[in-house]
């Protein structure tokens, strides 16, 4: 098969939000996903992107993602976080992810970023040994730390 990889593009968030959906099935957690397309078309395509998303495409249908965003470290400056990589399960095992990655890479070596990190689940093994393969560390003594829409509301009024 011949694989395109591209930047999105508006007309892609459907695609994309059906990818996310796929990918929170994945996860055991299928009502998790409350992003809207509006919500893509908003924080990725307006004004102010939050996110860059580069797409894989199959004969004109997008199978695969990988959206991205920048942050700053402290200890090491600039950074990319890759959010999430998902291929479609039918195309697992194809190259893809690797297709994708490497275009991950090189838009962040291009902008001279020190570090691109991600999480991945302890459970999904062939993951961790596809990103362990590529060269990555997975940092095992750290745990993830999220406070939810629910934990800010909480934390709020708490201290006021």
């Amino acid at each position: 098969m011949a694989f395109s990889i591209r930047f999105a593009k508006e007309k892609d968030v459907t695609s994309i939000l059906k990818l996310i959906n796929e990918l929170a099935v994945f996860e055991k957690e299928p009502d998790a996903v409350i992003v809207t397309e509006a919500d893509l078309l908003e924080q990725g395509f307006g004004t102010h992107p939050l996110f860059t998303c580069f797409v894989a495409e199959d004969e004109n249908e997008i199978v695969a993602i990988a959206l991205i965003y920048l942050r700053f470290s402290t200890w090491k400056g600039k950074t990319i976080h890759l959010e999430d990589l998902i291929v479609k399960d039918k195309f697992r095992g194809q190259g893809l992810g690797t297709l994708l990655l490497d275009e991950v890479v090189k838009y962040g070596y291009g902008l001279g970023v020190k570090r691109i990190c991600w999480e991945v689940l302890d459970w999904n093994t062939p993951a961790v040994q596809f990103y362990e393969d590529k060269g990555a560390r997975i940092l095992k003594n750290w745990y993830l730390a999220q406070l939810n829409e629910q934990c800010i509301l909480n934390y709020i009024t708490n201290i006021n």
